[in-house]
């Protein structure tokens, strides 16, 4: 039998969303020693390196989510692209795929890729900064850190929610599922930087409770189906400006983070491929020049 198979199949088939708010319900509960007692499963059955979390005790956390959005010791993920030239990772993960946005087509894996104007919520406006420039897929595993922060200076303009699926995000699922990211319910925050736009897209997967970001806390789930957008002032006491480095969302349960580029801004650092494992702060490429 074809385990794999088999696998994507129970996608198609498992109510997927009613699974995730279920999930949703319990990371958000405290519930005693049930909730340590996952907790404690948790980290043996994903290896998390705890001596990496500020707060180092599974009995620290009164809930699942905060203990799965638990920040690091800061000391732990300096911000190493620190010079003006150079962009950061936003996450620690692994590389899915980076490259070229050729022609509104983003590669997902061998056999797949998908439409750009779809992934950022269907409108040709948002996407045509980026309709030939770079993107940067990279995948958060169970054992990650979860909390995203700035790959360089941004001043927020948009915000879309787009509805969705919630098939997994994992590499089994990438390789097999056709328009998977353009598909899976998912954020979309687009900021002005000094080099022109650029967005981030936060995919939701099986079991995301919630995507969250700092300005609007948690994004997901709302009720309905219908694609909502928020628009921000590019200057002004309601613009909301971050800088590289700081932490602009989460993940509860997460996922995926894409990022968009126009053209002619980024340089990838070269030794980067799918695989590769991703720090937040360390150097994820430099300006086009």
């Amino acid at each position: 039998m074809n385990w794999d198979r088999v696998k994507i199949q129970l996608q198609h088939w498992l109510p997927k969303h009613a699974l995730s708010r279920l999930v949703g319900k319990f990371a958000a509960a405290q519930a005693g020693w049930f909730t340590q007692a996952f907790i404690r499963w948790f980290i043996r059955q994903y290896k998390i390196d705890m001596s990496e979390a500020i707060h180092e005790s599974p009995n620290a956390y009164k809930t699942f989510n905060e203990f799965f959005t638990r920040y690091l010791k800061p000391e732990l993920r300096p911000l190493k692209a620190d010079k003006p030239e150079l962009f950061a990772h936003p996450v620690d993960g692994a590389i899915s795929q980076l490259g070229d946005i050729d022609e509104g087509r983003i590669f997902q894996a061998k056999g797949h890729d998908y439409s750009l104007t779809e992934l950022v919520g269907g409108d040709p406006r948002d996407a045509h900064a980026f309709r030939d420039g770079d993107f940067a897929t990279i995948y958060l595993a169970p054992k990650d850190y979860h909390r995203i922060h700035m790959p360089c200076d941004g001043v927020l303009r948009k915000m879309i929610y787009v509805p969705g699926d919630l098939y997994s995000v994992n590499p089994l699922t990438v390789a097999n599922v056709p328009n998977l990211f353009a598909r899976n319910e998912r954020v979309v925050a687009i900021f002005d930087g000094e080099f022109g736009k650029f967005a981030m897209v936060l995919v939701g997967a099986t079991i995301v409770a919630s995507i969250g970001t700092v300005w609007s806390e948690t994004v997901t789930p709302p009720r309905g189906t219908d694609v909502h957008t928020w628009e921000y002032p590019a200057s002004g006491q309601q613009a909301i400006s971050l800088k590289k480095g700081a932490e602009m969302g989460h993940f509860k349960l997460g996922s995926t983070v894409i990022l968009l580029f126009p053209d002619d801004v980024i340089d990838f650092a070269e030794d980067l491929k799918a695989g590769t494992t991703t720090r937040m702060g360390e150097v994820l490429g430099k300006r086009d020049d």
